[in-house]
């Protein structure tokens, strides 16, 4: 079978253009379409597109297979069954972000515009236009398949998307209770049905427990405050996020019979820190809230019911708990400060706090301080930090960390003096806020006379 040639533009891959595709091409794409069920066909994550490969070689984007598929698919007695199998085998091939912007819009074509009278956004806000059933709909014309399809599609958002595509999944959500509220109240009772029974639902004698990846949520009630009842729980948890299907940003809603929370002034009082304050009051249990945190951990993903200004990473309450209990857990707070989104989150601020308060000016403090200054925009110092400072040996420890600066930053960093320079201000910032400003002038000048000489150096 001879293909084509490519033109120059695209020479790295073959275009499926509507109507008039050569038929070789199309052969081709369908034995495309085929290895991508069969498991036998290949990717390349390493050019720009990213294309799919059928057994021949062939390349195609694979937006246009998933176009293609889609197509021939009918619309009364929509096979969804069939549809998710392909779906599925395509996003574990080619990544959730080269098919997510084609399902929506068939989406929009197949049930938005079908089923709805779609209206005109009132102000700039509304992320989707308001949808109204048609009229004259009736309920034969509604197809079940396509909007279990729907809900689908609803559902992957969440899963495999960012934080911000829960939108979508909402939006459409939303049409389908229009049409079925059973479709989507099943949903919210069992998720999409992919989790394992033990996972879905686990209930002991020490808690009750569920986990759903529809909505991203996952309810824990704990039975009593023993550490036999923690461990099932950071167990649970760790289970959940194990599961590929689970989103990776949620909602942990714990409610427990021990109201304790954090030692940390600012963070907000929700289950999600009532548990980890708890469960770090036992030693034993340290190991098992590390495997939580690092499972959890992930940039760009949130824990979904915390208000905007204090948005936290999954994982945030486990790493400041252990992070509270010494040195050892140094390294998993500064894998964390380093995932930190420093555009949007600031918890780590309050955590520095406590922390510096907590534990002083050491060296080892200071290797945190340094990756917590550089997670978020100018961090700002406790009012303690001043006289915190103030002695011999923490003045000595911070110049160590001077002296030896670029053992503090990633590989990256360290190739921009620059960068370094930044940094370094960013640290002293942390410790003495506006004042560390043109050279520390007013810090040095109020320094204690038998320190002033290591105030000097450190500002040198």
């Amino acid at each position: 079978m001879s293909l084509p040639k490519r033109d120059g533009v695209n020479d790295r891959y073959y275009l499926i253009h509507k109507p008039d595709t050569d038929p070789e091409v199309l052969k081709h794409a369908d034995r495309c379409i085929q290895d991508v069920l069969d498991g036998t066909a290949k990717e390349n994550h390493s050019g720009s597109p990213m294309v799919v490969r059928n057994q021949s070689g062939t390349p195609f984007l694979p937006s246009q297979l998933l176009d293609r598929y889609l197509s021939k698919l009918p619309l009364k007695g929509f096979p969804c069954e069939e549809a998710v199998v392909f779906c599925d085998a395509l996003r574990r091939l080619a990544g959730w972000n080269e098919i997510r912007y084609k399902l929506e819009k068939y989406i929009e074509k197949q049930v938005q515009e079908r089923y709805f009278l779609v209206g005109e956004r009132e102000d700039g806000f509304t992320v989707f236009p308001p949808c109204t059933v048609w009229a004259e709909l009736r309920p034969e014309d509604v197809d079940e398949g396509l909007l279990h399809f729907a809900c689908y599609v609803a559902v992957c958002h969440t899963v495999y998307g960012q934080s911000f595509e829960a939108l979508m999944t909402g939006h459409i959500l939303g049409l389908v209770s229009q049409l079925r509220p059973d479709m989507v109240k099943e949903l919210k009772t069992s998720g999409s049905g992919k989790l394992p029974p033990n996972i879905q639902k686990r209930k002991t004698k020490h808690l009750t427990a569920s986990a759903n990846d529809a909505f991203a949520a996952i309810r824990i009630t704990a039975k009593d405050s023993t550490d036999e009842c923690y461990a099932e729980i950071l167990d649970y948890l760790c289970a959940v996020l194990e599961q590929e299907d689970f989103p990776r940003s949620y909602s942990v809603e714990f409610r427990g019979p021990e109201k304790n929370y954090l030692p940390i002034p600012g963070l907000p009082k929700k289950g999600v820190n009532q548990l980890f304050a708890c469960a770090v009051q036992y030693p034993r249990l340290h190991g098992d809230i590390e495997r939580y945190a690092r499972l959890a951990m992930r940039e760009y993903e949130w824990y979904n019911n915390l208000p905007d200004e204090s948005c936290a990473m999954p994982g945030t309450f486990a790493v400041f708990a252990l992070g509270l209990e010494g040195e050892q857990w140094a390294p998993l707070v500064v894998e964390y400060l380093d995932l930190c989104d420093d555009e949007h989150s600031s918890l780590q601020e309050k955590f520095l706090h406590a922390f510096i308060r907590k534990f002083g000016f050491q060296l080892w403090t200071l290797g945190v301080l340094v990756r917590g200054a550089l997670s978020m925009q100018w961090l700002e110092p406790a009012k303690e930090f001043r006289s915190l400072i103030a002695n011999e040996e923490s003045l000595d420890a911070l110049l160590t960390v001077k002296h030896r600066f670029s053992a503090y930053l990633l590989p990256d960093e360290r190739k921009d003096a620059k960068f370094q320079a930044i940094a370094w201000q960013s640290l002293l910032w942390a410790i003495w806020g506006k004042d560390s400003q043109n050279g520390g002038s007013k810090v040095i000048k109020t320094a204690p006379k038998e320190l002033k000489e290591k105030y000097q150096q450190v500002f040198a």
